[in-house]
């Protein structure tokens, strides 16, 4: 009886191990691969616009964000998060921060949220399709 228990707990944290590296591996390629691209502050047509950013972090879809942003006179006024896929441990707080200094800037070209540097480029991604969506053409 104890070797097959000891049997089923090295195979369960044989899977755990597995699917946390998995799941690292992904953040880290995520990571690497994600990034935000300039947007002309200058030519922002008023409105409000929603802006996605898929995630993946292999196809699980664990930062899937949807954002609306408003614009006023050419400029970002407001931000609200409308959906996520999961939920993040980042705080909203910190979240906050991370949209308090896209509007106070009026740019994309903002501190990441330290300890959460993937999850701040998931907002700032977003945040930037819902940007390339207000372009004046």
């Amino acid at each position: 009886m104890r070797k097959i228990l000891l049997v089923v707990l090295v195979i369960t944290l044989v899977a755990v191990l597995g699917f946390v590296t998995f799941l690292a591996v992904e953040t880290w390629r995520e990571n690497r691969s994600l990034s935000v691209g300039a947007v002309d502050f200058n030519n922002l047509n008023d409105g409000t616009y929603i802006g996605e950013y898929g995630g993946y972090a292999g196809n699980l879809r664990l930062r899937a964000k949807k954002l609306q942003v408003t614009i006023n006179s050419g400029k970002i006024t407001a931000i609200q998060l409308l959906e996520e896929d999961h939920p993040s441990e980042v705080s909203e707080g910190n979240m906050n921060e991370l949209i308090n200094s896209i509007i106070t800037l009026q740019s994309l070209d903002v501190d990441t949220i330290s300890g959460a540097t993937v999850t701040s480029k998931t907002y700032l991604s977003a945040v930037e399709d819902a940007l390339l969506k207000a372009l004046i053409e």
